[in-house]
């Protein structure tokens, strides 16, 4: 209720004659508080009144949906069709007893472009295409100063993730500070603590082609970088609340609008303004990105199956049919996969995030239909049609075999990739001759054609030229 003292004066501006608006203007009143106070007989505001049970049930399922972030509550109740002012919302919140009273914090003072800080936190989403509640990790970083945020979302957070987070970071600020303050995680440290920490190399030197440097706080002191830590609550009980998400693509396009159009656009308090607001401030104080930013990527070596993939992260990426068995680089974005061959991409896949044992399968590289089960018809297929003793090599070879021939037939496969044409026919012919099926001896005839076409050997006799 509004103090005695208050309610004396109000009636007393009043009978002065002073109007609605200076009584308002004088003691710092908003005019539908004043108007109250005037429209009361014995000068008395009346108490609001209470909550009722059926739209306190309701108060309580939004803000146990919405992580007890009272704005969000009341948009949740708006989407139900229930409109209340954020004066009352809150007097509901206090008096059930939803909420507990705030504790005082430290806080610490910064200039324009002084500081960033960045920090990662376990976050639980459900995502739509496959309803499992997993925990993901959100990675963050604000500017000191202005409290301008941006935050991506990552199955798991390794130095890979890292570099990727911080690229996409400086773009999103057009700029870094000089200094990054950072936890005591073994993902940016490769020893000590505080200031006894050292960076790891390839991430100090990673920081270094953006134009700032990393700086842990000591251990037990998370204050130290307060603006991302409470940033992170800010995240979970208004951007995670009440929001479904389809994967993590759809996660992050959320995040980015809401970046954008929520956190960096509210007014706050501390700052009297907006982090949009102040990042205008702030901007022409940041480092300026370098003309040539550093690629974020990790060069893997692999062996195309012979089933036409590679392997990445547990899942299988196709290549053309005529690379299977040769050695490809394999280039591994935070987008997308490239494989290339001699200097060449023969395949660009988009990366499988979050996903286990997975194909994926690009139109034209598998033109040859394999039959699922366990017979040989991909292997009879890739030997078939070159030439008709092979076909006819290939055919008595599985019939001695034990089981289906698959695997003597996939030997073969390999000897006729290794070994040129010529010598691998002519040690064929000589084999279906004689009813030779030991692929090893057929080997040895194969090394031995190859031995007379390409090396001249010494047949015992000296010339005397």
């Amino acid at each position: 209720m509004t103090p005695a003292e208050i309610r004396t004066a109000v009636r007393t501006l009043q009978t002065q004659g002073h109007s609605l608006r200076e009584i308002s203007r004088l003691l710092r009143l908003s005019r539908n508080t004043v108007r109250r106070i005037l429209r009361e007989p014995d000068g008395i505001i009346a108490e609001a009144a209470p909550c009722d049970e059926a739209t306190l049930v309701r108060v309580k399922a939004a803000f146990e949906q919405a992580r007890g972030n009272v704005v969000r509550v009341r948009e949740l109740l708006a989407d139900d069709g229930l409109e209340v002012s954020y004066s009352s919302l809150t007097r509901w919140v206090r008096e059930a007893g939803l909420r507990s009273p705030p504790r005082r914090i430290g806080e610490y003072e910064f200039v324009p472009g002084q500081e960033m800080q960045h920090d990662t936190s376990p976050h639980r989403v459900t995502f739509a295409n496959t309803g499992k509640l997993v925990t993901i990790q959100c990675a963050g970083l604000v500017l000191a100063y202005s409290r301008r945020l941006f935050i991506q979302y990552y199955p798991r957070f390794t130095r890979f993730e890292a570099k990727a987070f911080l690229l996409e970071a400086a773009h999103f600020m057009a700029g870094v500070c000089p200094v990054c303050v950072i936890d005591n995680t073994s993902v940016l440290l490769a020893a000590g603590s505080g200031t006894d920490a050292v960076i790891a190399p390839e991430m100090a030197a990673f920081a270094r082609t953006l134009g700032f440097r990393f700086r842990a706080h000591r251990v037990g002191n998370p204050e130290r970088k307060g603006r991302i830590e409470r940033s992170f609550a800010y995240v979970e009980t208004n951007f995670l609340a009440g929001r479904a998400f389809e994967d993590f693509d759809d996660l992050n396009r959320q995040a980015l609008a809401w970046c954008r159009e929520v956190a960096n656009r509210k007014p706050k308090a501390a700052l009297g303004m907006s982090p949009d607001a102040a990042y205008v401030i702030e901007q022409p104080h940041l480092t300026p990105l370098p003309g040539a930013l550093p690629p974020v990527y990790e060069l893997l070596e692999r062996i195309v199956d012979l089933h036409g993939y590679v392997s990445v992260d547990t899942n299988r990426y196709s290549v053309p049919e005529r690379f299977v068995g040769k050695s490809v680089a394999v280039y591994k974005h935070p987008t997308e996969i490239r494989v290339r061959r001699k200097d060449t991409t023969i395949a660009v896949h988009r990366r499988l995030i979050a996903e286990r044992d997975v194909k994926s399968t690009l139109p034209g590289h598998h033109t040859i239909p394999v039959r699922q089960g366990r017979g040989t018809a991909a292997e009879e297929a890739l030997l078939g049609g070159h030439h008709p003793s092979l076909d006819r090599y290939a055919a008595a070879l599985k019939r001695h075999s034990h089981g289906y021939g698959r695997r003597p037939l996939r030997r073969l496969i390999e000897m006729k990739r290794t070994y040129p044409a010529g010598p691998f026919i002519a040690a064929i012919e000589q084999a279906l001759h004689y009813g030779l099926f030991d692929l090893g001896r057929l080997e040895d005839l194969i090394l031995k054609q190859v031995a007379g076409d390409f090396f001249a050997l010494n047949t015992g006799k000296d010339d005397d030229a």
